[in-house]
């Protein structure tokens, strides 16, 4: 039997899970390039979401880099992370040459590589779908009253935690609901 009293603390922590769900399906629905649905997400909380902070500060510390940090602190204090990628390493087939090669045959027959972060040379077209998901997620999120922010940082830990196995490029949405957004005030 369900309590008749459902505190504060433990509502919210619900329905910012239900809310990364509502993301995952405005993800989904997306617009995509040839409505080819390679776009890859996934909800990461509790222990896994404190994994990937540990990941960032492990970065900052290798790359001297005290932006990592201040976004596993975000990390850390969300309720969840909704992941973003897309099978980026897949050809969109239009020769368009911006991911830097004449053509897609010879995108798809270039050695990938993982560089600092990401396994590339991504898709520009698959890039741009990911991105599509990322802002439609984002805006569901808004639209429901829960605070949120794009970063990469959680991407590059996530890529490296190899969370998303088909993955080339992964951004992270952290989600929260505080008093105040702690995504974009950062100061102390």
């Amino acid at each position: 039997m369900l309590s008749p009293i459902i505190e504060s603390e433990n509502g919210e922590k619900d329905a910012i899970l239900e809310v990364a769900k509502l993301m995952l399906i405005a993800a989904r629905t997306a617009p995509k390039s040839a409505g080819v649905a390679d776009v890859l997400t996934v909800i990461v909380h509790d222990k896994e979401k404190d994994a990937i902070a540990r990941k960032m500060e492990e970065i900052a510390e290798e790359r001297k880099n005290e932006g990592f940090t201040r976004d596993a602190k975000n990390v850390r204090d969300s309720e969840a992370v909704v992941l973003f990628s897309v099978r980026g390493n897949k050809s969109f087939g239009l020769n368009c040459g911006a991911c830097g090669y004449k053509n897609c045959k010879e995108f798809d027959e270039a050695g990938k590589i993982f560089a600092e972060g990401f396994l590339g040379p991504t898709c520009l077209f698959k890039a741009l779908d990911r991105g599509i998901a990322l802002g439609s997620a984002a805006k569901t999120a808004s639209m429901l009253n829960v605070d949120n922010r794009i970063m990469y940082r959680v991407g590059t830990a996530a890529s490296k935690l190899s969370l998303l196995s088909e993955a080339t490029v992964i951004m992270g949405i952290p989600v929260s609901a505080r008093g105040k957004n702690i995504y974009f005030d950062r100061s102390k």
